[in-house]
This record gives C-alpha cells, sequence and structure tokens, in this order.
C-alpha cells in the first residue's frame, strides 16, 4: 500500500512541475503574439505612410481654362476663344511677313539681273567708246594729212591763180590755209588778191594770233 501511494505521490509532483511549464509556455505564446501584432500594426502604419506620400494616379486630364486676373481684381477664366483673335492677328502677321520676305527676294533677284545687264551694256559701250576714239583719231589725223597736202597744192600753185581761188573761199577758211603755208608763199597769194578780201583775211589771221598766250 506504501509502495502504492508513493507511486501515486510521484505522478502528482510530475502533474505540479509541468502545470508552471504550461504557464510560462502560454505567457511566451501571447508576448510573441502581442509583438507579433505590433510588428503588423507598426508595418500598417508604415504601408500607409508610404501609400499617403506617394503621388496619387493622375486622374483623367481635363482641360481647364486659364486664368486671367480682372481689372477689378477679380479672378475669371479664360476660354480658348478669348485667345483667338490674338492668335488670327499673329498668324496674319506671319503671313504679311513671309509675302514681304518673297516679295524682297524677287526684288534682290531683279536687281541682280539688272546689275548683270548694267555691267554688261557698261563693257559694250567702253569697248564702243574705245573704237570711237579710234576712229576719231584715224579720221583726225587723215583729215590733217588732207589739209596738210591741200595747203601744199595752193603753195605750189601760182600766186595769181591761187589769189583767184582764195578770192572765192570764205575769209575764215582762206585765213586757215595761209596760215599754214610758209611766209612768202603767202604774202605771194594775198599780194593777188583784192584789197577787201586781203583786208578781211588779215584781220582774222591777227586775231587769231592775239588770242595766242604771250608766255
Amino acid at each position: 500500500m506504501a509502495k502504492a501511494k508513493g507511486s501515486a505521490g510521484k505522478p502528482a509532483k510530475r502533474r505540479s512541475k509541468r502545470k508552471p511549464r504550461g504557464a510560462l509556455a502560454a505567457i511566451c505564446a501571447l508576448l510573441v503574439t502581442s509583438g507579433l501584432l505590433r510588428v503588423a500594426i507598426g508595418a500598417g502604419e508604415a504601408l500607409a505612410r508610404e501609400e499617403g506620400d506617394a503621388p496619387k494616379p493622375a486622374a483623367a486630364h481635363v482641360s481647364e481654362p486659364p486664368v486671367s486676373a480682372d481689372p477689378n481684381g477679380e479672378i475669371r477664366l479664360v476660354a480658348e476663344a478669348d485667345f483667338q483673335p490674338l492668335l488670327d492677328a499673329l498668324n496674319a502677321r506671319e503671313a504679311r511677313v513671309r509675302k514681304s520676305e518673297s516679295a524682297l527676294d524677287v526684288r534682290m533677284q531683279a536687281l541682280a539681273v539688272a546689275e548683270t545687264e548694267i555691267e554688261r551694256k557698261m563693257t559694250a559701250l567702253a569697248v564702243a567708246e574705245s573704237s570711237l576714239r579710234k576712229t576719231l583719231t584715224l579720221a583726225s589725223t587723215a583729215a590733217e594729212d588732207d589739209i596738210e597736202k591741200l595747203t601744199n597744192v595752193y603753195a605750189n600753185m601760182k600766186p595769181k591763180q591761187a589769189a583767184a581761188l582764195f578770192e572765192e573761199m570764205d575769209p575764215e577758211f582762206a585765213a586757215g590755209f595761209l596760215a599754214r603755208m610758209r611766209p612768202d608763199a603767202a604774202a605771194a597769194i594775198m599780194a593777188g588778191m583784192t584789197p577787201q578780201s586781203a583786208y578781211l583775211v588779215s584781220v582774222i589771221l591777227a586775231g587769231r594770233n592775239a588770242n595766242v598766250p604771250k608766255n
């Protein structure tokens, strides 16, 4: 019986030892659960804060008319129609500028063509002027040669025959030939002329000599 009591008493002691262990496990479980709950709550709050800080998805863009200040200090909305006159004016101005630029380009091209034509004509004019100068030089030389030859012919004629011809000449013309002759030949011809004709020729010759510079 004593053994039986003893054996019965031993399990009782074992159960008493197991009770504190079960309570401790329960307390640990509660603490773990509490910690997990706190971690979960903290994570939820952090996630909520992150979601709050994150940019919200943009809603469908709705074009709102711009805002302008009223002269009285009030703020009013400006519709696109209010900008239309300004846009039309800018477009019209741009069209005018393009038209002016196009007209300017046409004028510049016309000026370039005119300048080229003027240069061509100036070159042709210079060539013609050079040719004319050569012609005038040749004509002047030829005329001078002809006059010189004719003067020699008159000087070599008999004085009476030459005087008869000089009587029929214009006094200016006759004086020109006599001025080119040798003094003796001219004197012989003038001696055969009438006194009136000889006087007129003498006056013309004296006038020519008077115009000659003294110095």
